[in-house]
């Protein structure tokens, strides 16, 4: 089941991460986002997860953001290509860092590709081609996947969206929460069952669901509201995460 961990991976923030890439170009505070980012690593321990703790990387301040080098399946870490040179050599020391913790170790030699850009949906990848993510990668992607035995579809992140899973997340294991945006792109194939995200509170599609909880940035109540109907709602700050195009599924790996 995609929404079942038992435990995660993350990585202490930099002192760097001030000058992190940012499409907004704006400059987050390290003490705040290192505030953020231990408020975060609670809730995922208070949903269950055992979590491992990478030390900083001062060299690259992305690397706080571990999904989008790599990819976990089937306790198989895949290490992924990042777009940006700044983040190179992110995924080789973390492939290395992480060789206990998994049976297998797949890599990504061609194109890029970003975690990002990938939605995964029990044994269905589906991935998002964007500025961080090219087809080459994606297609070096779907023949690994498949060698695991998941299957992959690869569509079209719509414009002016960063990453794929900017604008949406996987809330159950039928339900997508999306921004309007990304809903009158028809980008889902099959029939899944949709939320739109209120207007106004877009940040709010980057959720992440963690077996009885469903993490949600704070500041959106419409979005609260709505769906503490259904789910257990743990909100929790990501001003400074913002930023610098990130959200909460890119500063943790599950699995």
């Amino acid at each position: 089941m995609t929404i079942k961990f038992e435990k995660a991976l993350v990585r202490k923030a930099n002192k760097n991460i001030v000058g992190a890439l940012s499409s907004k170009n704006l400059h987050p505070s390290f003490i705040k986002i290192n505030n953020e980012h231990t408020h975060y690593v609670k809730a995922l321990a208070h949903s269950g997860l055992n979590v491992s703790i990478l030390e900083s990387l001062d060299d690259f301040p992305d690397s706080i953001f571990v999904e989008d080098p790599g990819l976990v399946y089937k306790n198989t870490y895949i290490s992924l290509r990042p777009a940006d040179k700044t983040r190179y050599g992110e995924s080789p020391i973390m492939a290395k860092e992480v060789k206990k913790l998994f049976d297998d170790i797949y890599t990504v030699n061609n194109g890029n590709i970003e975690g990002g850009d990938i939605l995964r949906i029990n044994d269905h990848f589906i991935v998002g081609l964007s500025s961080r993510t090219n087809k080459k990668g994606a297609e070096n992607l779907l023949r690994i996947l498949n060698s695991l035995g998941a299957s992959i579809e690869i569509t079209n992140t719509p414009k002016n969206i960063l990453h794929f899973k900017s604008e949406c997340s996987l809330i159950d294991e039928e339900t997508i929460l999306l921004t309007k945006k990304m809903l009158e792109n028809n980008i889902f194939k099959k029939n899944y069952r949709f939320i739109e995200i209120p207007k106004g509170e877009e940040i709010a599609a980057n959720s992440l669901r963690i077996n009885n909880n469903l993490l949600i940035p704070s500041g959106c109540p419409k979005t609260e509201d709505m769906l503490s109907k259904n789910y257990n709602i743990i909100p929790l700050h990501v001003n400074e995460v913002f930023k610098v195009d990130a959200g909460l599924s890119c500063m943790s790996l599950r699995w």
